[in-house]
């Protein structure tokens, strides 16, 4: 048997399957090895199988095998191997070390790199990975690298005619399950004449 995967914030009696056999009188179902952590319980006449405890990710997966025996004669069995996975929710949100970064731009410079910005997540897997973005419109004069964070002027800038400021919301978002989460930090660009 290969269950749907639990979340590893299941809690404790969450329904895991059903185990069940075609047999002419009553059989008792039991766990006979493979769970040494006592994750699991059964019922021991319907063949229900749930949680006993809360899950801990990496003990998993865990493959255990469960016997149906005959009530009237207990040396008639036939066993089953039980192969449960727990997904890894993603349960941090990406953060920057700092939420406001202040950055110096020359005027009439060509597309040049201003910063790199590093965000950090707690989750591992592809609910750690992350990937870089601009929120506001000021996109337009700039971009990010999505996989490095590098943020890039895109255009040329004076000093005279233009804004001698820019706010740039940037963004960091995981690859998260169920829900993707973001972070968020903002880069002031203050254009030098």
């Amino acid at each position: 048997y290969q269950p749907a995967p639990l979340s590893e914030k299941a809690l404790p009696d969450t329904f895991v399957l059903e185990i069940s056999v075609l047999y002419k009188v009553p059989v008792i179902y039991s766990i006979v090895s493979g769970d040494t952590e006592g994750y699991f319980i059964i019922n021991s006449s319907t063949g229900i199988v749930r949680t006993r405890k809360s899950l801990k990710l990496e003990d998993f997966p865990v493959i255990f095998n469960v016997r149906a025996t005959d009530s009237s004669n207990p040396s008639i069995f036939n066993e089953v191997s039980v192969n449960v996975e727990v997904i890894d929710e993603n349960d941090f949100s990406p953060y920057f070390p700092y939420v406001l970064v202040e950055e110096r731009l020359e005027e009439s410079l060509p597309s040049t790199q201003i910063v790199q910005l590093k965000a950090q997540d707690n989750d591992t897997g592809r609910n750690g990975f992350l990937t870089y973005g601009i929120l506001n419109k000021e996109r337009l004069k700039f971009r990010i690298d999505e996989t490095t964070g590098i943020l890039y002027s895109t255009d040329t800038f004076d000093y005279e005619e233009e804004p001698t400021e820019y706010q740039i919301v940037v963004y960091a978002e995981d690859d998260g399950i169920p829900e993707k989460k973001r972070g968020y930090c903002t880069v002031v660009i203050k254009i030098i004449d």
